[in-house]
């Protein structure tokens, strides 16, 4: 079995968790999440613990129990802390400004580009140079980040370009001659 899945989850203080089935509702301060539970994981929960299990012995039960209990256990993270990813624009003339659910952005195009923030993260901009996305959905939060950094990914030469705040661009040497 996955020594993922073995570790049981100890819910914290202000975290309540419902498991209808196969559906797992965790509602906490930073919103509710919901995810439906594979056929073939067993999620039992005691007072404030919750243990998962295959249903049976297959690899494929046993690896699902793992990704499951992962999945479970950033829901109960996000509810309660939140994730946050943190980009730096890098260029002259890069900038970036939050208006309400729409983030501007110019990245030295012919025209400005407008980002439509979805619903459940929030997107702000602390200085010209610096976005911070943040939310209780691990997985929208990435999404919302790689998205923005689509736009102009970080290039291995000068380094301009949208980058993680923890990224390292590895420089390229210019062509000599």
């Amino acid at each position: 079995m996955s020594r993922v899945a073995k570790k049981p989850i100890e819910l914290p203080s202000g975290v309540e968790i419902n498991i209808n089935g196969r559906a797992v509702t965790v509602k906490g301060g930073k919103g509710s999440l919901e995810h439906t539970i594979h056929s073939s994981v067993q999620v039992t929960q005691d007072d404030k613990v919750l243990s998962f299990a295959p249903r049976d012995g297959s690899k494929v039960s046993m690896a699902l129990t793992g990704t499951t209990r992962a999945l479970v256990n950033n829901m109960i993270q996000g509810v309660s802390q939140g994730f946050e990813k943190k980009l730096q624009l890098v260029g002259v003339g890069y900038r970036a400004q939050a208006q309400g659910q729409k983030l501007n952005l110019t990245l030295g195009f012919s025209h400005p580009v407008d980002y439509p923030v979805p619903d459940g993260v929030t997107v702000e901009t602390p200085s010209q140079t610096e976005v911070v996305v943040r939310g209780a959905d691990k997985q929208k939060v990435g999404q919302v980040a790689a998205e923005i950094r689509a736009y102009r990914p970080p290039e291995p030469y000068k380094g301009k370009g949208v980058k993680y705040a923890d990224e390292i661009i590895v420089r390229k040497e210019a062509k000599k001659k």
